[in-house]
């Protein structure tokens, strides 16, 4: 197995906390003032779950007693005056490949249902220190590799039942878009953050490569792998993300730069931010009701006082993918070398066609991928040098039905690529790239704006979204769990 290694003091106001889980910020502000206490809301978390979880599939495991025990705990600290911020007496959730100490992690597989960590992932830890109430870990694509182990099952999309998350963290999306948690913790190689955002209307935030720690992740492509959150605002990822950004030596590509307040960044204005439009990304391959969303986008920001202009960036498209593959192939094969050979026979077929795949890349096809991400990665510069940030669709479609949740090889080549045509070119390159809401479909289906920005201007990304969000209010409609 391969993972990245090396307020006012006084009592809680008592008070009653139904319904669906409210944004972070406002959630988090009312404990902070003691208006209802980390145990109301954890309640009323779990109480969703409960009932939602039959319907959704969105978690392999639930921490029911483990999280009030925990809530618990952040009352009584909070009553007591000692506050640790706004994540704290939060339930979060993440995703099944993060090591949790004493707790299963199965990334989503029959070869690792019976694992149990000595050791949290350093996210996990960060957010244990920051206070937050962990409800559980989230449902998955198997190894976060292309399809669903037949052992978990698939996510259905809070927004039409029989629609699919996609993307490999499907089940932190649905759970935090049906109002079970507060946000959720993902990972992302090709675009399982951005898209399973996408297809159920949340906010996803792929970081600039390195900003978070990947150690004690299951590991799938060292050079690709990113760590990111899910939340129903922009506002709620600037906290999530201050929560557990920084250097870190057990993750040999963390990056040791200084990060900023994000929560700072976020103005009401855009006045000079120079977008570009990536017209090569809105061609006739683009559904138009997407098309459209987007369209509609550009006026808000410039409403706000940015600029925007169209660009085209060919280097994005088919030698962007090649890359990923490229890359993603051997080196999954190579994190897996000592598992597959214990465990071949518990992994699901399309996984193990892929595993297989890359053990026949041979080392100069590496080679050549690895070269040409860096001269993908010098082309974006470039064209990023003309504009602060890039805006495009996140994908081509809205949600596809359930069945396509599994990819298989050789057969589906072409779907696969257009899921992530437009998200896994970022994942080469490793710029932040944030899925927001911008619209819906006449079939009541999701659309994702994504913005990009520059190597380590997470924060200008983020006060870009934020400016959208608060002249528009797609991100305020909650699913109502329609199936056709």
């Amino acid at each position: 197995m391969c993972q990245y290694l090396e307020g006012d003091k006084g009592k809680m106001t008592t008070t009653t906390f139904y319904g669906e889980m409210p944004d972070l910020t406002a959630t988090a502000a009312r404990i902070a003032a003691l208006e209802i206490s980390p145990v109301e809301v954890t309640t009323a978390a779990l109480g969703t779950l409960d009932q939602l979880e039959p319907l959704l599939n969105a978690y392999i495991t639930v921490l029911s007693e483990d999280a009030l025990v925990a809530a618990r705990e952040a009352e009584r600290e909070i009553s007591t005056g000692t506050y640790r911020g706004p994540l704290h007496g939060m339930p979060l959730s993440v995703k099944d490949l993060f090591a949790t100490k004493g707790i299963r992690t199965t990334a989503g597989s029959r070869a690792l249902k019976d694992y149990i960590p000595d050791e949290n992932a350093a996210v996990v830890d960060r957010l244990a220190a920051s206070g937050a109430v962990l409800l559980g870990k989230t449902n998955m694509l198997e190894f976060a590799y292309a399809s669903v182990h037949p052992d978990y099952g698939p996510t259905r999309n809070p927004w039409n039942l029989s629609k699919s998350t996609s993307g490999s963290s499907g089940g932190a999306a649905a759970s935090t878009a049906a109002g079970i948690d507060s946000g959720s913790f993902g990972t992302d190689t090709g675009g399982s953050i951005r898209i399973p955002a996408s297809f159920c209307g949340v906010v996803g935030l792929k970081p600039s490569y390195g900003l978070i720690s990947r150690a004690g992740v299951q590991a799938l492509s060292w050079t690709l792998d990113h760590v990111g959150p899910f939340a129903r605002t922009v506002r709620d990822i600037a906290l999530l993300l201050e929560a557990v950004v920084g250097y870190d030596p057990r993750d040999r590509q963390s990056a040791d730069v200084s990060v900023p307040v994000y929560q700072r960044a976020l103005t009401e204005r855009l006045d000079g931010v120079r977008i570009g439009l990536v017209a090569n990304f809105l061609d006739g391959n683009v559904d138009s009701e997407i098309r459209m969303a987007i369209t509609q986008a550009v006026t808000v920001f410039q409403d706000a006082g940015a600029s925007v202009e169209e660009c085209q960036i060919p280097a994005l498209e088919q030698p962007a993918l090649d890359a990923e593959i490229g890359i993603l192939l051997p080196e999954a094969s190579y994190c897996h070398r000592d598992l597959f050979d214990r465990h071949q026979a518990d992994y699901s077929a399309t996984v193990l066609e892929r595993l297989q795949a890359g053990n026949a890349v041979s080392a100069v096809s590496y080679v050549a991928a690895l070269e040409s991400r860096e001269r993908l990665r010098q082309a974006i510069r470039e064209v990023q040098s003309n504009f602060d940030v890039l805006i495009m669709p996140t994908t081509p479609m809205v949600a596809t039905p359930l069945e396509q949740t599994t990819l298989e090889v050789g057969e589906a080549e072409e779907d696969l690529g257009a899921l992530i045509r437009m998200t896994a070119p970022f994942d080469v390159t490793g710029q932040p790239a944030l899925s927001m809401l911008c619209g819906f479909s006449q079939s009541g289906l999701p659309i994702g704006l994504q913005i990009v920005g520059r190597d380590f201007e997470d924060a200008l990304v983020l006060r870009t979204g934020h400016a959208y969000q608060l002249r528009t209010d797609w991100h305020r409609r909650r699913p109502s769990f329609a199936s056709e």
